[in-house]
């Protein structure tokens, strides 16, 4: 066993081991070759990989989330190891390198995801659950029909947006999310990496709502294929109650089936009523549920 620095060209071995851990993830073998080769800016990110004779049968990733004005805080994210290689250390191995690699940058509290049947390695290492992350799918064959925006409300592809507005909403939105680390500090840059330019990212079928020049809610995909991903649905605090983010996603859903998406796949905190709502009143099924955790670096 071996463990090294992710390169780009281990792209397509890391999503199909994604793909065997995590069915329900959607990131294609570019823009994880991407990621990889470019990592995000100021966040001071890096990856990792396990090799067995060779092959890639673990990975982890590790940063200090720059998208909060919390101090000190770093993430290590989706740490997993093929099945057939479980139990071997692998797993420990992995989060060793990346805690070494955040504890220099003087991170002091680590968020981490966890299945439910890992919560008991996540304990045994530091990591006490905080939060239910439940994630679903929606068949799109046939998508949800598509209703009449309301008068004033205009319905059009972020493709035909100057990004700076969609930022602009993506931040208003963002500011009470619930989770374990306030969204409260996202430059544009960040932004412009993550989502803009990421290249899994959809423009045509991802859908913004706008009132008088103002996009005031939308729906974000991000595709591999015929699957998808709802990366981030929201709406601006003033324009909320209106049934715009229900607009936005179903719109996204619609445009996303005509240009041959066949499932939909989306994440939402246990906190998030209004979302997981929306998600059961469109159909979505629950696939299963993971727990972030938190830990102190000492």
């Amino acid at each position: 066993m071996r463990i090294r620095v992710a390169r780009p060209d281990d792209a397509p071995a890391v999503v199909a081991l994604r793909a065997t851990v995590y069915p329900y993830l959607v990131r294609g073998v570019e823009s994880t070759r991407k990621m990889i080769a470019e990592p995000p800016p100021g966040e001071d990110w890096t990856a990792f990989v396990a090799e067995v004779d060779e092959r890639v049968v673990g990975w982890v990733s590790a940063e200090r989330i720059g998208t909060t004005s919390a101090a000190d805080v770093g993430g290590i994210n989706l740490l997993h190891v093929h099945p057939e290689h479980r139990r071997h250390g692998i797993g420990t191995a992995l989060l060793t390198a990346a805690t070494d690699f955040l504890r220099p940058l003087g991170i002091r509290r680590v968020r981490a995801m966890a299945q439910p049947d890992a919560l008991p390695y996540a304990r045994r290492h530091g990591y006490e659950p905080s939060r239910e992350v439940r994630y679903s799918a929606l068949d799109l064959n046939p998508a949800p029909t598509l209703p009449d925006p309301p008068p004033g409300v205009r319905l059009l592809p972020i493709a035909d947006l100057d990004p700076h507005l969609l930022y602009a909403a993506d931040v208003a939105s963002a500011a009470d999310e619930p989770g374990d680390v306030p969204v409260d500090a996202k430059s544009y840059e960040s932004w412009q990496y993550d989502v803009w330019d990421n290249l899994g990212l959809d423009k045509a079928s991802s859908i913004a709502a706008e009132v008088g020049g103002e996009v005031v809610a939308f729906s974000l995909v991000k595709r591999d294929g015929d699957r998808m991903w709802s990366d981030y649905t929201g709406s601006i605090p003033t324009y909320r109650g209106r049934g715009l983010a229900r607009l936005a996603k179903v719109a996204a859903l619609h445009r996303a089936a005509a240009n041959g998406v066949r499932v939909a796949y989306t994440s939402n905190d246990e906190a998030n009523a209004p979302m997981l709502a929306i998600n059961a009143r469109l159909g979505y099924r629950p696939v299963t549920s993971q727990w972030s955790c938190l830990a102190d670096l000492t």
